[in-house]
């Protein structure tokens, strides 16, 4: 009894121990005179008694030396606002890197400097800020520290599911200054854009980031090891000496929009003018709780998603865009997530507004999250219209809590409920709960359990869970998970890629090694993932070996040379481009070999090549992006996904071509175009959008849309529309 005891004192150690790294820890100032907020920092009255943070290491290329130019950092605060300046002395200023001056444009191969603020100090949810010398404005919110995304992450998804949401844009303000000195950052955050406490004289979890692209190099002030990103908030250091405002937060924002369409079938062609008008509204409740409320809710000046191409017998998966759905949107999250996104979601935003694949008006929702009860919540629910011959309406609850313990562990619950109306009407109900338990600093145990209810399916199999094991240390990174889906679960509200049920075991070894003096190598990445299907019968479903090396070179440079093993069991057969693939079981392997040079240049590429055996056949796969700015305010990408497919009934060949184009007038200025063109179904279509925005996801919007089908099968098609949007904030409290 008493060894029990022991252990499990020990356990309770490991779990809760840990606070925010002592050796970091500065205190805010208060503002004597505000600052104007235009990037001059230097011998500003404002700043020049204001403590300052000059300690900056490198996680890369050489981890653990100083940084080498110098960084100063200083944090004070205002009645409303908190204020943090940065001057980030450069040797060789004519050599600094702007790679692109839109906002949320990437900021890992840009000279930058971003900061992250954990204002509930639980060491899991945090903000992200950032700017490049260009002064464009990034923002993201982290929940569950990232789920393994890192922020330089090409796989980084957004939205509902994803730990890291790079699309929430929040209203804060930032200006730049580039002069003989290097350059500077001067930020103003005000603080009802942020969730905290109502406690006086607060601390607050931080870390600061600086990048230096020309020499690749990435300094933290509070350390990260090579393995973590700044979102790694269990390293951060701390802020004392906050003292919050009572919160004082209503947001009304209209938007009126008029809309042309001309729609071109065969000899018959139709066009449509119409207006619209809605409304979003946002108010805080408390300094931890915030209502978002929508009217006659549209989304026409959202991008245009990638296409993308499938060739195999499971559903794809598009990330949500949707700023009504972005604010705290990695809360709502449970289920599996992996690279390539995920196998499981409960809560899948994006099925709001989309019924049989028809876009479906939404009338009026509300979202209701934050921290209440020492208890994160998050409520929506939003009603959809009857659309005839699509839907009869749908309406649409989610209700989310979560309780956040020390050392990234948690346990939580959520229930989503979709009610079809009509006389033909049912609802469709999933409940889960989930948790993690961090045990120490680099392991941690994660799992789910769920259940759905759908009329007419087996309740006994609407079931899921799984269970995941994980350690994370500077040299390796190891997991083993194991789940399980029934044969009726069914949870209309999320996302499930593979239907039908299947058991799964997966497990992944990954090291990071850098040598000393080798070649110009900066790290070696040796690992070997396996992932396994199995359908409830013992019948196995799917099964990859995938065991690779990625060469990483300090120039940038990075080549990976890797080899997959895979195994298809098909017991149905199925169509890929109007072949049959026989039932059978298929075991193939696979070479592959990517290539990047170094995106800090004017001119980059990358290409990632597979060759193998595919479905009996085989497969060629060329998926290749090249890159080009002109000066930092036109940016232009050219991407190309080439398959060459030979099976035992055919041969057929996918080819995706993608091209998007930006000229930034200013941070907040600038035209995008997304053109794509996919030879499978001879589709071209574009999307244009000129962007105009006065704040936070309001201002001028104009955006114009093409498809043209050439196959004529059955019958050729175009569709145009030209959209004008204008949405504007009122801020009762300003």
């Amino acid at each position: 009894m008493k060894s029990r005891i022991q252990w499990l004192g020990i356990l309770v150690t490991l779990t809760w121990s840990f606070a925010s790294n002592p050796d970091y820890v500065t205190t805010a100032g208060v503002a004597n005179i505000e600052p104007v907020i235009d990037g001059h920092i230097i011998n500003d009255p404002a700043w020049e008694t204001v403590p300052e943070i000059n300690t900056f290491t490198q996680k890369s290329p050489d981890e653990g030396e100083a940084v080498t130019e110098r960084t100063v950092v200083k944090v004070m605060y205002s009645t409303h606002i908190l204020y943090i300046a940065a001057v980030c002395y450069d040797t060789n200023p004519e050599k600094i890197v702007i790679t692109d001056t839109r906002r949320d444009a990437p900021l890992n191969n840009t000279d930058s400097f971003m900061f992250i603020l954990d204002t509930f100090q639980d060491q899991q949810n945090g903000y992200v800020f950032g700017t490049n010398v260009g002064g464009i404005e990034y923002d993201a919110q982290v929940s569950g520290e990232g789920e393994g995304i890192t922020i330089s992450s090409s796989r980084m998804t957004v939205g509902t599911g994803s730990g890291y949401n790079v699309n929430w844009d929040a209203v804060w303000e930032v200006r730049t200054s580039l002069g003989e000195f290097g350059w500077s950052a001067e930020f103003a955050i005000p603080f009802k854009t942020l969730r905290y406490a109502t406690a006086k004289d607060q601390e607050w979890g931080v870390n600061f980031q600086r990048v230096i692209a020309r020499k690749k190099e990435q300094v933290f002030w509070a350390p990260i090891p090579r393995q973590f990103s700044l979102s790694r908030l269990v390293n951060a250091g701390s802020i004392t000496g906050i003292n919050v405002p009572n919160p004082r937060n209503l947001k009304i924002m209209p938007y009126g929009l008029g809309q042309n369409n001309n729609i071109a079938t065969g000899e018959e062609s139709s066009s449509s003018t119409n207006t619209d008008f809605g409304m979003d509204g946002k108010l805080s409740l408390t300094s931890s709780l915030v209502l978002d409320m929508t009217y006659n809710t549209d989304f026409a000046q959202v991008e245009a998603d990638e296409q993308q191409i499938n060739l195999d017998r499971f559903s794809l998966f598009f990330p949500e865009k949707r700023a009504f759905f972005l604010e705290n949107a990695g809360l709502f999250s449970v289920g599996e997530n992996t690279f390539r996104g995920p196998d499981v979601a409960m809560f899948f935003s994006r099925r709001i507004g989309i019924s049989n694949e028809n876009q479906v008006p939404i009338i009026v929702g509300g979202r209701l999250t934050g921290t209440l009860g020492g208890m994160k919540v998050g409520a929506l629910n939003m009603q959809t219209k009857a659309v005839e011959d699509v839907t009869e309406g749908d309406n649409y609850s989610v209700l989310r809590m979560k309780k956040e313990l020390p050392n990234r562990t948690y346990i939580g619950a959520i229930i989503t409920d979709l009610n079809h109306l009509g006389e033909s009407g049912y609802h469709n109900r999933a409940y889960a709960i989930d948790g993690q338990l961090g045990i120490g600093k680099l392991n941690q145990i994660v799992g789910y359990y769920a259940q759905s209810e759908t009329p007419e399916l087996d309740k006994d199999k609407a079931y899921a869970y799984r269970l995941a094991l994980s350690r994370n240390t500077q040299a390796f990174s190891s997991s083993i998970s194991f789940s399980e889906i029934g044969e009726s679960f069914n949870p209309e509200m999320g996302f499930v890629k593979r239907q039908g049920g299947y058991k799964k075991f997966s497990a992944r070894i990954f090291n990071r090694t850098r040598p000393k003096d080798l070649w110009g190598l900066l790290e070696l990445r040796p690992h070997i993932n396996y992932d396994g299907y199995w359908q409830h019968d013992g019948f196995q479903q799917s099964g990859r070996w995938h065991v690779d090396n990625h060469w990483a070179f300090r120039s940038g440079f990075e080549i990976h040379t890797g080899m997959n093993f895979t195994k298809e069991g098909i017991q149905e057969e199925f169509s890929l481009s109007d072949i049959t693939v026989p039932a059978a079981t298929y075991n193939h392997s696979e070479a592959q070999i990517f290539v990047s040079t170094n995106q800090t240049k004017t001119l980059s590429f990358s290409m990632m090549s597979r060759f193998g055996g595919y479905f009996g056949g085989s497969k060629k796969n060329f998926d290749t992006s090249i890159k080009y700015r002109f000066g930092d305010r036109f940016t232009s990408e050219l991407a190309s996904n080439y398959n060459d497919v030979g099976l035992v009934n055919g041969r057929f060949v996918a080819h995706l071509i993608r091209a998007r184009l930006t000229y930034a007038f200013s941070p907040s200025m600038y035209i995008q175009s997304l053109a794509q063109y996919n030879n499978q179904s001879d589709e071209w279509s574009m999307n244009w959008r000129f962007i105009w925005q006065q704040s936070a996801a309001t201002g001028l919007y104009l955006v114009y849309n093409q498809t043209q089908d050439y196959d004529g099968i059955p019958i050729k098609s175009s569709t145009k529309s030209f959209v004008m949007k204008y949405s504007y904030l009122f801020d009762a409290f300003k």
